[in-house]
């Protein structure tokens, strides 16, 4: 029987004109349908997913006989023994796409049966084993409104996919797919479009059934993701899917200002976005390196602060119609009253302090301000809005407002004077005082003002969209005070960290989840620390630790943040600790000696080692607590965007940058809470990536590889692959902050070393990680420590031809000693796996020279890191007397 749940997507009956319209197919009662809110539970009725041996008939009979809670049990110890079975599968990857070479029916299986991402809110299989086998006679047909161009781009899709070529028209005989809208809407998408949708694919065809347009086309992205290909033919698993977004604002920050992106490029990242079903553009128009539109009123702009380089308003118009055809809004920013130095140099008069100005190539925040007491300036303000609104007709308009240095205003007499007339404490509140008059510019031309943190202030109405940079306490705090708000700390993809990382941020702001108080026979201790960073202040805290019955718990109190729960609590021996916590750099992971009244170590941020030093506090802080607003106040949370700035970041390597870690982000925003399954993510990521390769035209890979021809100068790139391998980009701020100590970080800086073609994390190493822990759960585990040893044979194996093309490019000559250091790995690793296998622990000398091997290769060099090192330490552990 098919019993719906509470919060399903509503099934969408034709009304009007087309109501009597003859369907080729109609959607039946499934019969013993399954329904799965995780991807994860596909182990429990899947046999893709569960190899510990439970069928899918058992496995349903069993669960309509037990108890909830015991049911519980039963589903968590199935999906654990299903990762760990995973777990020790070996994984083949280069960096060059696998997708090129085989099909991509084969990677999606190896995924699993639903390669999906993100995942719907609600997926029923009837028939784990059931297929509708398609054939290049396949016909697609939409009720209800005009798709325009849709159906055809999702055609090419398919014949791309496939490798047919489809026969035009539909026939009796043809698979049919029938799209049916409930009701006409506008073809621009708003911010309150109903993007739902119902999914049913059964042995005699597909029905897709949407409240608008804008729900067939995300449910028209899914249906692509389930075609596959095993030995027998293509089909369509068969499936009933109920699907509907989180949040309703789910957002990709593209930075033209920085480095140009040309509009070829920009409509292939909207066709990611679609098939992520994301679905706001945020483009970042303007900033001190660049003025990228032309403004018919002030052309100084474009001919003097933009190299050249800018979109005319066709490009725009352009760019807003490809969005809006896959259901994406265009959201333009350009930067009021800060990150001017592009205006000044066009139009000076209209700055706080006197010019001439010249372009600023620096990167950073800079002192040119647009001056609140000029009426020029707002004379300019109404014109470019009004210039905006005739190209990009979505509600809201971003004004930026963030990072506003104050020295130019505290510095002008003129200014003090107007601030002492309308009582201003301080340069925060002259912004509000601004902002205010902005805010009725933007009324009068009928939009809504998007900023940054830094324009939160209670002097503006709460109308205003107040986007975080700065986290979940400023987010909690705005969405308590009323303010409607999106999140991007946490979704900084120009930052390379894991996916993983970005997918673990939840948007709405948290509590503690931890006891802080000590109980009777419980111990505690706290300690002060301090982490030097290469730029900026130090950060700076105190951590406490409580030994408790249960174990070790703990939490955080960074300086002027609240607090936050320590995770994985290890005594790696009885005076060194480490733990982990994601924060707004990355995840971090202190790894700390506690002796006497003395703390000393390093933290890892990402995979970078910052030195970390302290001493012991007699008692912990009182600390602050999260700021977490009511189930009222976080429907004020509208969702978040991914943030892509281009200080590293240039139009060739757009697509390595984005893309697939864009996918997870969607999905957080997309998909239901409690979706979270990180090791399934990166399953289904796998597939994903492929499929957006072959299917929709990403370059991620491809891009990769022409990077590699450019370095080897040769096709002949296995070498730098399989030294990629090893390799990650050093993670966090750490790149930009190096090249600000070596006077390189500007706009000039080459981004074309082997560190710029690296994808953010390395997939080889992340298997390695899995493939130890496999390993030191079961000695005897031939599969994970085979997978183990090919690798680093074939690393060992690596170095010689790896030396000549170093050798071979100046580019790469910082590389030599990495190379040579991956080499070493290699080989330390082959000795502790022969350990391992001989069962011969080491002993502490031993185990400490290991180490210090391990930490010297641990260090950056040329921008990047040996990740590999990581999963190596692990292995030393599990070998290590204590």
């Amino acid at each position: 029987m098919n019993v719906c749940f509470p919060g399903n997507v509503p099934l969408p009956q034709v009304h009007g004109k087309n109501k009597n319209r003859v369907t080729h197919f109609s959607v039946g009662i499934l019969p013993t349908t399954r329904r799965l809110r995780h991807p994860a539970a596909l182990s429990v009725i899947n046999p893709a997913f569960s190899p510990s041996g439970l069928d899918s008939r058992t496995a349903f009979t069993l669960m309509l006989g037990l108890s909830a809670v015991f049911l519980s049990y039963l589903i968590h110890k199935i999906l654990q023994s299903s990762e760990e079975f995973l777990m020790h599968k070996p994984l083949r990857y280069t960096l060059l796409a696998t997708s090129l070479l085989c099909p991509l029916g084969a990677l999606a299986q190896s995924a699993g049966k639903l390669p999906l991402m993100p995942w719907p809110q609600q997926v029923e299989i009837a028939q784990p084993q059931g297929k509708l086998v398609l054939t290049p006679r396949i016909s697609l047909q939409v009720e209800g409104d005009n798709l325009g161009d849709a159906p055809a781009r999702w055609r090419q899709r398919l014949e791309l996919q496939t490798g047919w070529t489809l026969a035009p028209g539909a026939t009796q005989q043809a698979s049919t797919i029938t799209v049916k809208i409930q009701r006409q809407v506008s073809a621009q998408p708003l911010p309150d479009s109903d993007e739902s949708y119902r999914l049913s694919v059964t042995p005699q065809g597909v029905t897709l059934n949407a409240a608008t347009r804008f729900g067939a086309l995300r449910g028209m992205e899914t249906l692509l993701q389930l075609v596959q290909t095993d030995g027998h033919n293509t089909f369509l698993p068969l499936v009933s899917i109920h699907d509907k977004p989180r949040f309703a604002w789910r957002g990709v920050l593209l930075d033209s200002a920085r480095h140009f992106l040309p509009v070829s490029d920009i409509l292939r990242q909207l066709d990611g976005m679609a098939a992520a079903k994301l679905n706001v553009f945020h483009w970042h128009l303007t900033d001190d390196q660049g003025w990228r539109f032309a403004s018919a009123r002030y052309p100084k702009l474009q001919q003097l602060a933009s190299d050249g380089q800018f979109y005319t308003r066709e490009q725009m118009q352009q760019v807003v119609a490809y969005a809006a055809a896959r259901g994406i809004r265009v959201v333009p920013e350009v930067d009021l009253p800060g990150h001017a130095s592009s205006i000044a140099v066009a139009y000076p008069e209209l700055i706080s302090a006197p010019g001439p100005y010249q372009m600023e190539r620096e990167w950073g925040v800079h002192a040119p301000t647009l001056d609140p007491g000029n009426e020029q300036v707002y004379q300019f303000i109404d014109a470019i809005v009004g210039e905006l609104t005739t190209i990009f007709p979505d509600p809201y308009l971003h004004i930026g407002g963030d990072e506003v240095d104050p020295s130019q205003w505290q510095q002008s007499k003129t200014l003090q004077a107007l601030m002492r007339e309308h009582q201003l404490a301080d340069a925060h509140a002259l912004q509000a005082w601004f902002n205010q008059r902005l805010e009725k510019i933007l009324e009068r031309h009928q939009r809504r003002m998007v900023g940054w943190d830094e324009i939160y202030h209670p002097a503006l109405p709460r109308t205003i969209l107040i986007q975080s940079w700065q986290g979940p306490d400023s987010l909690g705090a705005s969405a308590q005070d009323g303010y409607q708000g999106i999140l991007s700390t946490g979704f900084y993809l120009d930052q390379p960290q894991s996916t993983a990382y970005h997918y673990r941020n939840e948007v709405l702001p948290q509590p503690l989840g931890v006891e802080t108080q000590v109980a009777a026979g419980e111990q505690a201790q706290s300690w002060r620390f301090e982490i030097p960073r290469l730029k900026g202040s130090a950060v700076a805290g105190s951590f406490t630790l409580i030994k408790g019955r249960q174990g070790w718990r703990g939490f955080i109190d960074f300086d002027g943040k609240t607090r936050r729960a320590l995770h994985d609590i290890v005594w790696r021996t009885p005076q060194q600790v480490s733990f982990r916590l994601d924060t707004w750099m990355g995840d971090t992971r202190p790894v700390v000696t506690l002796q006497g009244d003395k703390l000393s170590g390093y933290t890892l941020l990402g995979n970078v080692r910052y030195p970390t030093s302290g001493s012991r506090l007699d008692a912990a802080p009182e600390g602050k607590m999260p700021v977490v607003p009511d189930a009222k106040q976080q429907a004020n949370i509208l969702g978040g965007e991914a943030a892509l700035w281009a200080e590293n970041v240039r139009a060739p390597l757009l697509d390595l940058k984005l893309w697939p870690r864009a996918f997870a982000v969607a999905e957080r925003l997309w998909s239901a809470q409690d979706v979270t399954d990180e090791n399934n993510m990166y399953r289904r990521l796998a597939a994903v990536d492929a499929w957006s390769v072959v299917s929709v035209g990403l370059q991620q890979h491809a891009e990769t590889a022409r990077e590699f021809t450019r370095l080897a100068n040769s096709v002949e790139i296995m070498p730098l692959q399989t030294l990629a391998e090893a390799l990650e980009p050093a993670q966090y701020y750490t790149r930009q902050h190096l090249k600000f100590r070596a006077g390189n970080y500007h706009q000039f800086e080459p981004l074309n070393r082997l560190v710029d073609a690296l994808p953010p994390e390395s997939r080889a190493v992340r298997e390695m990680h899995q493939q130890v822990e496999a390993l030191l759960r079961d000695r005897d585990n031939r599969v994970a420590a085979e997978a183990l040893r090919s690798r680093l044979l074939r690393w060992q194996q690596n170095a010689a031809p790896v030396k000549r093309l170093i050798g071979g490019n100046v580019l790469m000559k910082d590389l030599a000693p990495v190379a040579q250091d991956v080499n070493a790995l290699a080989e330390l690793g082959l000795t502790l796996l022969d350990r391992w296998r001989q069962g011969k622990p080491l002993g502490k000398r031993e185990a400490e020279q290991i180490q210090q091997q391990l930490d010297e290769a641990a260090q950056v060099r040329d921008e990047l890191t040996i990740a590999a090192v990581y999963p190596l330490e692990t292995l030393l552990r599990g070998l290590t007397v204590r």
